[in-house]
C-alpha cells in the first residue's frame, strides 16, 4: 500500500528537516552473501582478492589501521523506536575498490564501535557520485562511490550494532569548481535526461537499502536549482516501489529559510550551517539565539518534523561567522566547537526536532585518535575530546523525541 507524503512540505509547521548543508561559503548490483557475520568476497583482481592499506593515512590526516581479526560489534543502550529521537553522525564512505572487503568489514565495525561509545543511535552513509560540467546531463558513479554490495555489507554491521541507518548519495563538486559551481547551482541542458539518468544511477542503491532494511533513504541533498522540478514525482514513485523505508530529501539551510521546498518526499532534511555573528568566547545562551532566530524565519514553536540531517563546525577561531567553512584552516579552538554541539542540541531539544547528525567522520579514519591538525579539516569532531564529551551529553540526554507524530 502505498505511503502517505508530507504534503509538498510548504506547511511551516510541518517542514521535516535534516540540516545538513554544504553551502557554498566560499560561495544491476546485488547484496553481499554472509557466513557468520563476515563479508564473503566478491571483488577479485588479477585473481586474488585486492587487500587494503597496511596502515594508511586518509586525506584529512587520520591514520586508519589494518585490517585486524573480525571483533565484536559494540551494541547500542537503545535501539531506535518511532518517535525516540535520532542521535547520530554523518559517515563520509569514498571508496576505494583496491580495499579489501576484510578492510571494510574492519573500518565499519570500527566505526560502528566508535558511534555506540558516543552513545548514539543513528548513522547516516554519506557517499559521492559524479558529474561533469553545471550544464551535464547525466551522472555517474566513480572509483570512490561504492558499489551497493559493499553499501549493504557495511549496512548490515550497523545493524548488527542496532543502529537506525540512512543512505544518502553526495554529489561530488569536485568537476564543478572549474565552473565555480556547487551541487546546488546545476543547469543541466536537458533536465528529462538528467533525471534519467539520476534514477538509474539510484535504483541499485535503493535495492540495496531495501535488502537490509534501511530507515530512510535521502533521494537528493542540496540541489537547489532542481527542487520543485515536476520530474521528481517520477524519480519518488519509482523509488517508494523498491525501497519501502523513508524517502526523504535534504535541503540546504539557505533554501529552507528563504521559501517553501517542495519537493514530493515524506520527509524533509535540512543541512544545517547556520551563521551566527557572536565572538569565539560567546555563551552557549548566545548561540542558541541566534540559530533560533535563523529557524523562527521559516517557523517558530516546536519543529516535531525537523530533523537536522548535517551540523557541524570548525573546531577554530571564527567559525561561528561561517560554520560550513570546510577548507579554511586558521588557530584550532576547540570550545567554539564543543559550544556549537552545545547549542544545537538544546535547540533540537527545546524545539522537540527529530534528533541531529554531525558532520562528520571519514570512513578510512580512525576515529579513535586525534585529528592531525596541519592537514584535517577543522570540521572533524572524532578524536577531539570536548567535542565528544558534548555529543555524550546531548545523546545520553533526558529528551524523549518528538513523539509519534503523522502527516498533516
Amino acid at each position: 500500500m502505498k505511503r502517505a507524503r508530507l504534503p509538498l512540505l510548504a506547511v511551516l509547521p510541518v517542514t521535516v528537516i535534516a540540516v545538513v548543508v554544504a553551502t557554498p561559503f566560499v560561495v544491476g548490483d546485488h547484496p553481499l552473501q554472509w557466513s557468520s557475520g563476515s563479508f564473503m568476497p566478491h571483488l577479485v583482481l588479477d585473481g586474488k582478492e585486492p587487500s587494503g592499506p597496511a596502515g594508511s593515512t586518509s586525506g584529512d590526516g587520520k591514520t586508519s589501521a589494518a585490517p585486524s581479526p573480525t571483533t565484536e560489534v559494540a551494541k547500542v543502550d537503545k535501539e531506535w523506536k518511532k518517535g525516540m529521537p535520532q542521535w547520530g553522525a554523518q559517515l563520509y564512505w569514498e571508496d576505494n575498490p583496491k580495499h579489501s572487503l576484510a578492510y571494510i568489514e574492519k573500518q565499519a565495525r570500527l566505526h560502528a564501535n566508535y558511534l555506540v561509545g558516543l552513545h548514539a543511535n543513528s548513522v547516516s552513509i554519506s557517499f559521492p557520485f559524479f558529474t561533469g560540467k553545471l550544464a551535464s546531463t547525466a551522472v555517474s558513479r566513480g572509483d570512490k562511490t561504492p558499489t551497493p554490495d559493499r553499501l549493504a555489507g557495511v549496512l548490515e554491521i550497523f545493524h548488527e550494532a542496532g543502529l537506525r541507518t540512512t543512505i544518502r548519495p553526495l554529489m561530488d563538486e569536485h568537476s564543478l569548481k572549474a565552473e565555480k559551481g556547487w551541487r546546488g547551482s546545476i543547469k543541466p541542458a536537458d533536465r528529462s535526461a538528467w533525471f534519467a539518468s539520476y534514477e538509474k544511477f539510484v535504483t541499485p542503491y535503493l535495492k540495496a537499502a531495501e535488502s537490509e532494511k534501511a530507515a530512510t533513504f535521502v533521494i537528493g541533498t542540496e540541489l537547489n536549482s532542481l527542487e520543485g522540478d515536476a520530474h521528481w514525482e517520477t524519480v519518488v514513485d519509482d523509488a517508494e516501489k523498491v525501497f519501502s523505508g523513508e524517502v526523504a530529501y535534504d535541503a540546504n539551510w539557505d533554501n529552507y529559510v528563504e521559501g517553501p521546498i517542495t519537493m514530493p518526499v515524506n520527509h524533509l532534511g535540512i543541512d544545517a550551517y547556520f551563521p551566527v555573528k557572536v565572538d569565539d568566547d560567546a555563551s552557549v545562551h548566545d548561540l542558541v539565539d541566534g540559530w533560533d532566530k535563523w529557524l523562527d524565519r521559516k517557523a517558530t514553536g516546536s519543529l516535531p518534523k525537523i530533523t537536522v540531517a548535517e551540523a557541524g563546525i570548525g573546531a577554530m577561531n571564527g567559525a561561528y561567522h561561517a560554520p560550513g567553512d570546510f577548507y579554511t584552516k586558521r588557530a584550532v579552538n576547540p570550545e567554539v566547537q564543543a559550544n556549537w554541539y552545545t547549542a544545537v542540541c538544546k535547540v533540537v531539544q527545546e524545539r522537540k526536532m527529530s534528533g541531529v547528525y554531525w558532520w562528520s567522520i571519514y570512513f578510512d579514519d580512525d576515529p579513535n585518535t586525534k585529528p592531525d591538525d596541519k592537514v584535517a579539516s577543522r570540521l572533524d569532531f572524532a578524536g577531539r575530546p570536548q567535542s565528544e564529551k558534548a555529543i555524550k551529553t546531548c545523546f545520553t540526554s533526558d529528551y524523549a523525541g518528538p513523539g509519534t507524530t503523522t502527516a498533516s
